[in-house]
């Protein structure tokens, strides 16, 4: 592959920029950002400050996920004999940002593809917001519309894991409201401005931080880390003795218990008992 007279070898750069400091910038992605052949953007107004200070002067070139498919098509031949940094308006590329259909064609055209690992929203209201981080879905920003909201939250209430939102301002204290309505009142956390002067993170459960910003929308990057539902209550006898007759009709009675007894999270030798008494 040619290496070019910048120092760069040919390819795809994904470059992690600050979400608010620009001193979050890292060291290599600031030498990308100088080297690069062209840098691939959002916005060019918001990223010249952030090449300024990098010390680059390297050209910029408006891209996003809605660009005709003809630029992305360019950018992509480019990357044969150039280097092609990707930047986002702040933060990672790709997460909840453009960038992701650039690099399913770079790659599917073999082109090389690097990653500078850096600042992300996401992760960093997790690690702020002192709720369980060990499984995560991270869920982007939810629909407008009131009935396709509530559809996207009735898909994750039952699944046992922290979720994660960027939200604005204008529709904090509603959106916050729908997650009360569909997910239960469960503990939350609300993140915005991080890294920057005015960063601030409120805690409560989701309707005492729908009650907090309904009157005052707040400004800025907003992320909503939502806790994990509480312990499922025990399976009643009637949904054990339905889940036993269920497996029963596919399975002897001993693996019929087994598999109840891994579902439900119940002790296996009572369930082998029940369903002995049932089969009898």
């Amino acid at each position: 592959m040619e290496t070019q007279s910048y120092g760069l070898e040919a390819g795809l750069y994904i470059v992690a920029g600050p979400i608010g400091n620009l001193g979050d910038l890292t060291p290599r992605a600031a030498q990308v950002l100088r080297l690069a052949d062209v840098v691939a953007v959002e916005d060019t107004r918001v990223s010249a400050r952030l090449l300024r200070h990098a010390g680059s002067e390297r050209p910029m070139i408006p891209y996003h996920d809605h660009s005709a498919e003809g630029v992305r098509a360019r950018l992509v031949e480019r990357m044969a004999s150039e280097s092609v940094a990707l930047l986002s308006d702040a933060g990672t590329p790709l997460i909840s940002d453009p960038g992701y259909k650039l690099v399913r064609d770079a790659r599917a055209a073999g082109r090389k593809i690097t990653t500078l690992p850096g600042p992300s929203a996401a992760i960093a209201a997790l690690t702020l917001s002192g709720l369980p981080t060990d499984r995560f879905l991270f869920m982007g920003f939810l629909p407008a519309k009131q009935k396709a909201r509530g559809d996207a939250l009735g898909e994750v209430a039952a699944l046992r894991a922290t979720l994660v939102f960027y939200e604005s301002g204008p529709r904090l204290s509603e959106s916050l409201a729908a997650m009360a309505e569909h997910l239960g009142d469960r503990e939350a956390a609300v993140s915005r401005e991080i890294s920057k002067a005015f960063e601030e993170t409120a805690t409560g459960t989701l309707a005492e931080l729908s009650a907090r910003y309904a009157d005052a929308p707040p400004k800025g990057e907003i992320v909503v880390i939502v806790g994990p539902p509480g312990e499922a209550p025990p399976p009643s006898a009637e949904d054990a003795d339905a889940a036993l007759r269920e497996a029963m009709e596919r399975l002897p009675v001993s693996k019929a218990a087994g598999e109840v007894a891994k579902k439900l999270g119940v002790d296996r030798r009572a369930l082998y008992a029940r369903a002995m008494e049932l089969k009898g």
